[in-house]
């Protein structure tokens, strides 16, 4: 193949000597100029640990790029911070960033014409956002994810941000005092790397080596760890071999990669965002998927991780014990994956989960002779509030079935403003709506609500179900993006406080007790509120975005 397939546009030729000119101006040579131009895309930010020593991360793989005969070409994109912004209007922007990334990394390869790129990921929503570029484009890339926070260490225990949320609604409940809030805080983050439970961070970073776009073990490596570096500078490798071999995502994005992302999702007890960007990279990869099949795949593969929320460890715990490819060999052992989809090395997943190693005596990826649950953590619930569906993580300790009367809010606030008031009592269902993809905009994460309600003793009494996300973070009886939403007009707008609401999670059911005639009528009454923000970014993707059922991809409707 080619190397410089796309960049002998940019570079070669008498008309290209402006061009020339100008790389020369910030110190590339001729000698750099006759080489594959490979795109650097560093969603570095320094307002969050999660992505705040990419620029070191970054550093490597333009080393390992040029050692391996590229030319590297760093480039900064953009990135919100989920767990600083959750519970205010900030919020807002997080799901809305993921477009946003995956456009400027697709308008910057596609305008400087380079022949491939390293997508350096930290946060949540750079990580799909990063799949879906490639994906979209179907440029030559690999995805590489910065790495894990280690835990915080509070009176002798490991914490999370898990934690503090959830020690937010102690405080409320009086069950934790000021200072030990204070302490928590101060002990809970130590340093840089994405949060360390299976949330949503680590949860996709598990997707990305499962479904093929990340070298399988390159992931896991905590943040902060002496092998990070190494295995970033190996990326340079890696990717000029993508190149040579002309490997394009689409080779490797097939509908059984997908599959064998969700069963990852599944064993591990990810984040139930994994159900919205999943279906918005198979979207731009071309690839049938529905949100039915994540039930089905779900049904199929046991829960074999003991990883936070719900479960003992971290992610730098699953690294030591044997990391992905440790997990895939298990779920192979299983037929759980299918053995033959490729990887960015050139290699089938069968073949790299060959090399597995397991620490002897570790407890955090179990056998599957002994699964944490039969089936995985991710279920699909239907009904008459949830015709297209909904996503509730069920991890083995949650009840199965719960039926309440609703308290109805029209926002998160509203929310948190009850169940800090202790307005919410057990067997109540709380009810958010307007906090979908178009209502919110932006599908913000309930994760003030829901940490607030586990953190007041609530969690095993009160169940909730929103229109808009939850973070990965969240445990308990939660489903979210109900859908369609109710800026779409779903029968979500239609529920009244006291309705009495049913989970049923055996029979994958979410409904309200009324009458289909009287739901009916509610709806029709229903009108669409004034939109949030008339101009700007906001209005562009309320404009733009679909049902979550979707993916809340944005496309021209």
């Amino acid at each position: 193949m080619d190397l410089k397939h796309i960049s002998r546009g940019i570079t070669e030729g008498r008309d290209r000597a402006g061009a020339r000119s100008m790389f020369k101006a910030v110190g590339y040579t001729d000698a750099d100029l006759s080489k594959p131009l490979i795109g650097v895309a560093n969603t570095w930010i320094e307002t969050m640990p999660c992505n705040f020593h990419l620029r070191r991360l970054s550093a490597k793989v333009k080393e390992g790029i040029r050692a391996a005969g590229g030319t590297p070409m760093e480039f900064n994109t953009i990135a919100i911070s989920d767990g600083e912004t959750m519970g205010t209007e900030g919020m807002r922007a997080s799901l809305v960033s993921r477009e946003l990334i995956t456009d400027s990394i697709e308008l910057v390869c596609r305008g400087q014409m380079f022949d491939a790129v390293v997508c350096v990921v930290g946060c949540d929503k750079t990580i799909p956002a990063g799949a879906m570029a490639l994906a979209r484009m179907n440029l030559p890339g690999i995805v590489l994810y910065g790495g894990t926070i280690a835990p915080g260490t509070y009176r002798g225990k490991d914490v999370t941000i898990q934690d503090v949320y959830e020690a937010i609604g102690a405080n409320v409940a009086g069950k934790m005092s000021d200072t030990e809030l204070k302490e928590l805080e101060d002990a809970a983050c130590p340093g840089a790397g994405a949060c360390g439970g299976q949330y949503t961070a680590n949860t996709m970073s598990t997707v990305m080596e499962m479904i093929g776009l990340s070298p399988m073990g390159f992931n896991s490596i905590p943040a902060m760890d002496p092998q990070k570096d190494q295995v970033s500078f190996d990326c340079g490798k890696v990717v000029m071999n993508v190149l040579q071999k002309g490997l394009k995502p689409r080779d490797i994005l097939t509908r059984e990669a997908f599959e064998n992302a969700i069963a990852s999702v599944a064993a591990s007890g990810g984040s139930t965002n994994a159900v919205l960007h999943l279906l918005a990279i198979a979207r731009e990869a071309g690839v049938q998927l529905d949100i039915d099949d994540f039930q089905t795949v779900s049904e199929r593969t046991p829960l074999l991780c003991d990883l936070k929320p719900s479960g003992r460890f971290v992610a730098a715990d699953m690294h030591r014990a044997g990391g992905i490819r440790l997990l895939a060999k298990k779920l192979l052992g299983g037929k759980h994956l299918h053995p033959q989809a490729m990887t960015v090395t050139g290699q089938t997943i069968n073949s790299e989960a060959e090399s597995a190693a397991e620490t002897r005596g570790q407890e955090v990826i179990v056998g599957l002779d002994k699964p944490l649950k039969p089936t995985g953590g991710l279920v699909i619930l239907k009904g008459n509030l949830a015709p297209e569906g909904c996503v509730a993580k069920i991890s083995g300790h949650e009840r199965l079935e719960h039926r309440g009367p609703a308290r109805v809010f029209d926002s998160e606030e509203d929310a948190m403003t009850a169940v800090v008031g202790k307005k919410i009592k057990a067997g109540d269902v709380v009810v958010i709506r307007n906090e979908g993809p178009k209502g919110g905009p932006g599908m913000r994460e309930m994760l003030g609500v829901t940490a607030a309600i586990v953190g007041e003793g609530l969690g095993g009494s009160v169940a909730l179900l929103t229109d808009g996300r939850f973070s990965g973070a969240t445990r308990g009886l939660m489903a979210g993006h109900v859908s369609p939403e109710a800026a779409l007009g779903g029968p979500i707008t239609g529920v009244r406080d006291g309705d009495m609401i049913r989970f049923d999670v055996k029979k994958q059911l979410l409904e309200v007790e009324l009458d289909a005639s009287v739901l009916r009528q509610r709806m029709s009454e229903w009108k669409a509120p004034q939109p949030r923000y008339t101009t700007g970014v906001f209005a562009k993707y309320a404009a733009l975005v679909w049902s979550a059922s979707q993916g809340a991809i944005t496309k021209p409707r």
